[in-house]
């Protein structure tokens, strides 16, 4: 059970609700902070001072008084004219993700609704309701509008939803779950709305498994060197002390670590090679600072989590209008990594290029072809892995400076934060594959050389990568067994244990 109070959610707990499908519920201190600030809106609803969007229109509209009669009818019209997104919908966990994460901004007690609200977004976690919401459709501010106006209208009874498998009407998933909807009263429907919980949740999702990548570059890499009987001289600690970057030092030790006892690496220990090529001797330097820039959007995305992004927010018996809700920060961080996992990607694939590069692997096979010339083995897996390291390049262009002004001119600089949170996702699942096909290429390299054996963890993952995509002996599709790999990978933070050092 996770529970949430607005203060304490981490990305592990995201995960487990988002992909785990683990139970959430509202911590009692919070449920109290919510009662407390639902009165004070619940004062300036009935008072006679306008209030943004609890008495006045929203956006452009601000500036309309809205009469006490329709104040919830107001709240409703913002849900629906705001869900307006279009395109495919977004993953199940990526719903989910964002229901938890708005649950837990709603309960930090700041944004002035009833506890009921949050409780229900709990429960449709926990009953297994997931709003279907379309992909696009936000600028990244006032935060994402449309995303959020679609998951807001199965709380109320509309909208579409997926349930047991099926996607029906949002009232028939709520019935099926044995929920009600929900009347939204002064501000709730805002509430629901205004924040950066769609861009979050799929960024945080994308940062895990980017945080996985790392770890998976550094073990491909350690394979490859050893299939092309590299040294690990250039992983000496004193190297990396001299320059002492976290990432670097950490992908460095964990290099040396992995290929520590190797037999292949023993078997060559006196030869005059002394350099290696930059993809290999260079991966702590390269593979280090994408781990540093995984640990600084870790920051922002921690922060944000636990974050007010609503507008207005109440703080005592104040109601005070901001921009909280602007994305600008998570743009930035996504952007960011998008360009670090390219980074990833590409020297992966330099390094599938000189396993099968007869020009580059002296002793391996030609294409690591059992009968070159009859046969092309591995040759056109490094023309899929460049076709999607030139497709990672084009994703990493950011999106966070394509401003675009909205809303009559009010809101006249966004952030575009959805654009790099779909881009950023999209890019992981093509770096993920960039390194199934380093894996694949790099077990078969070392199949070349036995009886040696690499070291006992890299032995270990030379196993599993067989049991997906067990080595080849003349020419077969490939396409499968890529992908098989690349599922296995998703599983790489549960499995990890067998073969950590």
């Amino acid at each position: 059970m996770v529970t949430l109070n607005g203060a304490a959610l981490t990305l592990e707990e995201v995960a487990r609700v988002a992909r785990g499908m683990e139970d959430v519920e509202l911590d009692t201190g919070a449920v109290k902070q919510m009662r407390a600030s639902r009165d004070v809106v619940e004062r300036l609803a009935a008072g006679e001072a306008p209030a943004y969007a609890i008495n006045t229109g929203v956006g452009l509209l601000a500036d309309t008084r809205v009469p006490a009669e329709d104040l919830e009818k107001l709240q409703r019209n913002v849900v629906r004219s705001h869900a307006c997104g279009v395109g495919e919908p977004l993953p199940r966990e990526a719903v989910r993700a964002m229901m938890l994460i708005r649950a837990n901004v709603l309960a930090m007690g700041v944004s002035g609704i009833r506890p009921v609200i949050a409780r229900r977004l709990c429960g449709l976690l926990n009953k297994g309701v997931t709003p279907v919401v379309p992909a696009r459709g936000s600028v990244g501010a006032s935060g994402d509008l449309a995303p959020l106006a679609h998951m807001a209208l199965v709380l109320i009874g509309e909208g579409e939803a997926e349930f047991q498998g099926q996607r029906m009407k949002g009232a028939d998933a709520l019935a099926g779950a044995g929920l009600e909807a929900v009347r939204l009263h002064s501000k709730e429907g805002i509430s629901l709305l205004n924040g950066t919980q769609a861009m979050l949740a799929l960024g945080s999702l994308a940062l895990l498994d980017g945080e996985d990548l790392a770890e998976i570059a550094d073990v491909a890499c350690g394979l490859s060197l050893d299939a092309l009987r590299g040294t690990p001289r250039a992983f000496d600690a004193r190297i990396h002390e001299a320059r002492p970057h976290p990432g670097q030092l950490a992908s460095a030790r964990h290099l040396a670590a992995l290929l520590e006892g190797s037999q292949i690496r023993a078997s060559h220990k006196s030869c005059r090679h002394v350099q290696d090529a930059y993809s290999l001797r260079c991966a702590p330097q390269v593979h280090g600072a994408v781990r540093d820039t995984l640990t600084e959007t870790r920051r922002v995305f921690s922060i944000e989590l636990n974050s007010a992004t609503d507008n207005p927010l109440v703080f005592g018996e104040e109601i005070l209008s901001g921009g909280n809700f602007h994305g600008q920060s998570l743009a930035f961080a996504m952007d960011y990594l998008a360009i670090a996992l390219t980074a990833l990607a590409g020297i992966s694939e330099r390094r599938i290029d000189r396993l099968v590069n007869p020009a580059l692997n002296e002793g391996l096979p030609p294409f690591l072809a059992a009968q070159p010339g009859l046969e092309s083995g591995f040759m056109m897996v490094q023309v899929t892995a460049a076709a999607l390291v030139a497709e990672c390049r084009v994703l990493a262009t950011p999106a966070s400076p394509g401003s675009i002004t909205t809303s009559g001119n009010k809101e006249d600089f966004v952030s575009m934060g959805m654009t790099s949170a779909l881009k950023l996702r999209h890019l992981v699942e093509l770096v993920r594959m960039v390194l199934a096909i380093e894996l694949m290429t790099a077990v078969q390299g070392l199949e070349t050389l036995r009886p040696l054996k690499s070291s006992a963890p890299l032995e270990t993952v030379r196993a599993e990568v067989l049991r997906v995509s067990p080595a080849r002996h003349d020419d077969q599709p490939f396409s499968d067994s890529i992908m098989a790999v690349a599922e296995w990978l998703k599983e790489w933070r549960t499995r990890r244990s067998a073969w950590s050092v």
